[in-house]
């Protein structure tokens, strides 16, 4: 069953909280990755690999680099489980 948007908005700021140490909080859908959250390329694949697992999609690896914001992360995750 598909999540809501909020709900793997929770679900990637835990990741991302688990990955880099960034209060839940601070991940929010306006937020750039690179340049607001300072996620470098190697913790973003990480990332993106454990969004893969915990939300049952797949993110193919040209995709990501369209990723900058957590909201583009979290429609994605919601429409490839749609």
């Amino acid at each position: 069953m598909a999540q809501s948007e909020q709900e793997i908005l929770a679900g990637l700021a835990e990741i991302v909280n688990e990955e880099t140490g960034l209060e839940t909080d601070s991940v929010q859908p306006d937020k750039s990755f690179t340049e607001d959250l300072d996620i470098d390329s190697l913790s973003m694949m990480t990332i993106v690999v454990n969004a893969e697992e915990k939300f049952g999609v797949r993110i193919p690896d040209d995709e990501v680099k369209n990723l900058s914001t957590v909201k583009d992360a979290v429609s994605f995750i919601h429409s490839a489980q749609g």
